[in-house]
């Protein structure tokens, strides 16, 4: 992944992982999984485990530790209405910069 394509991605990735939480409630490895899935294959598991601390500080999700066959207990990440608002906010933003963009890109060619 290129350098321009990782600042972008910085800009994203909290709003794209609470698209992931939207469909349904996910634990760390399933949130990583699902970019992977997705074409985000150069995202490090490390970088989306710090994004889970920050947005759950920032109140946007509920956890719920549950039990694992595998080792310790996972923590469950489910998207609250906070989370809610903040991803609105994220699709809105997103639609403008695509517009905006869009209309550069159609300027130029």
């Amino acid at each position: 992944m290129g350098r321009q394509m990782t600042e972008m991605l910085k800009g994203t990735l909290e709003g794209i992982v609470l698209a992931i939480l939207a469909v349904r409630p996910a634990y760390g490895y399933e949130i990583t999984a699902g970019l992977r899935d997705r074409g985000f294959t150069d995202i490090a598991e490390g970088t989306v485990y710090a994004l889970l601390v920050r947005i759950e500080q920032r109140g946007f999700v509920d956890v719920e530790r549950v039990a694992s066959q595998k080792g310790p207990p996972r923590k469950v990440y489910t998207l609250n209405d906070a989370g809610r608002t903040s991803l609105a906010e994220f699709w809105g933003t997103w639609s403008f910069l695509a517009q905006r963009l869009g209309q550069l890109r159609a300027e130029g060619q």
